[in-house]
């Protein structure tokens, strides 16, 4: 481990890579810290912390706590995700947006450009919907002095501050993504949830009878083994592969043969990653946002009552999005047809399955049965663990979802940077003898 660590310092561009990354961090949790004008930041947190066990819990989790202090990054990078879903979305059913989609580099940079702009239109959107939220807890006892500003002042500046931390949030993720390590948005997101790891442990804390709480010391070690086996779980599943055996013809080429040699394709049982439940909770938050337009309404109380995790249909609906993504995002991410090409092409085959045609079929089963595994899988360590925290009040951080992120980002970024450890003849973090972390990319 400590070779390991001294030849991340011996490989300029990985060093580069890495103190890039945290620094676009160290910006993004300084930033956490600006508030919006107008905004008391400490009534903002009492209340964001007495009604975290709603959607507004969730949101702070997501936004790394900018919500409690009602920062210019309090959307985070949730417009940007849903404006990312409804272009993958309408690639599937508009055929110029498809045609795109398949031009390559090109293509992608002007899929890329529609997303910034639609990014921006759902900031303004979600942006005025808090202005008018805001303004709205003015009138509630506890939080009357919330907003010193009052009328179209204070939601232009809301509206424009909001929408401007949301695209800079935008920028730095692509930045990290082109020149740190690992994918920039969930590197943001994964910045978030841990640096709030900390405050969720006093948390919990405070809520145990050894500091005057309800929860006995029992109840707190059962916690603590659901969260270490939770752990465990995603580790597992997240390595975990399907391997098809794959033969590749033996050639002459001159005077030497090639070929012959027995290898595997190998598919991961979770391809998707941490994608499914980042957007399903996006579109979950969303609606949210949108009802802040209309205070009061009596269809917006039912909403924000049915949306509370742990809650039956938010639970249903969460899985149902869970589910979809699962198989949506491998079906963007992974072609079993131009897998099979590619093998046809270079000779390979799987020992039994006609090359071609049937090859593509089989590996489309294949994926589609472990794919179902995936998504038993995802949506029971985002759901289950929640609804037995909900039991006992603790925060959001310990549930699935934010476990799930942070361990599926965190085996992302080493895999990434084993990959440049071994490119460059580093041993890998767990050492010569020792397994290789397998990220996403391993799987296809």
């Amino acid at each position: 481990m400590a070779h390991s660590l001294q030849g991340l310092g011996k490989i300029p561009e990985l060093r580069k890579r890495l103190l890039y990354t945290l620094g676009m961090l160290a910006v993004y949790r300084l930033g956490i810290f600006v508030t919006v004008p107008g905004i008391d930041r400490e009534i903002m947190s009492n209340f964001i912390r007495y009604g975290e066990t709603g959607l507004l819990g969730l949101a702070d989790m997501f936004s790394g706590g900018a919500v409690s202090q009602m920062s210019v990054f309090a959307l985070g990078v949730m417009p940007y995700i849903s404006a990312s879903i409804i272009f993958q979305l309408l690639g599937v059913v508009i055929p110029a947006l498809e045609r795109l989609q398949k031009e390559g580099d090109q293509g992608r940079r002007k899929i890329n450009q529609y997303t910034r702009y639609a990014t921006v239109a759902l900031s303004i959107i979600q942006g005025f919907g808090i202005s008018v939220w805001l303004q709205s807890l003015n009138a509630q006892a506890g939080t009357e002095h919330l907003v010193r500003l009052t009328g179209f002042t204070f939601k232009f500046l809301t509206v424009l501050s909001l929408t401007s931390g949301t695209l800079l949030l935008m920028w730095m993720g692509e930045q990290i993504s082109d020149r740190g390590i690992g994918n920039g948005i969930s590197m943001i997101i994964f910045a978030g949830i841990v640096a709030q790891l900390p405050t969720a442990v006093v948390r919990t804390f405070e809520l145990s009878t050894l500091a005057g709480g309800k929860l006995a010391p029992l109840t707190l070690l059962m916690i603590l083994i659901l969260i270490i086996v939770t752990i465990g779980i995603i580790v597992f599943f997240e390595r975990a592969q399907r391997r098809i055996p794959v033969q590749y013809a033996k050639k002459v080429v001159g005077r030497k043969l090639y070929g012959g040699q027995t290898t595997s394709l190998p598919l991961k049982i979770n391809t998707s990653g941490v994608i499914p439940p980042i957007f399903a909770s996006s579109i979950l938050m969303f609606p949210a946002t949108i009802s802040n337009l209309f205070p009061g309404a009596t269809w917006v109380m039912w909403l924000q009552s049915a949306l509370i995790p742990g809650e039956m249909l938010y639970n249903v609906v969460y899985v149902a999005l869970i589910v979809f993504f699962t198989f949506f995002y491998t079906a963007v991410t992974f072609n079993p047809v131009d897998v099979a090409d590619n093998l046809k092409k270079n000779g390979g085959f799987v020992p039994g399955i006609r090359a071609g045609k049937a090859t593509a079929d089989y590996i489309d089963r294949v994926l589609s049965r472990i794919t179902v595994g995936g998504a038993i899988y995802i949506s029971a360590v985002c759901v289950l663990p929640t609804i037995l925290q909900q039991q006992f009040g603790v925060p959001f951080y310990f549930g699935g979802t934010s476990l799930l992120i942070v361990v599926g980002v965190a085996l992302d970024l080493v895999a990434q940077i084993e990959s440049h450890l071994i490119s460059r003849n580093y041993e890998g973090f767990a050492g010569a003898h020792g397994p290789r972390m397998r990220g996403r990319r391993d799987g296809g």
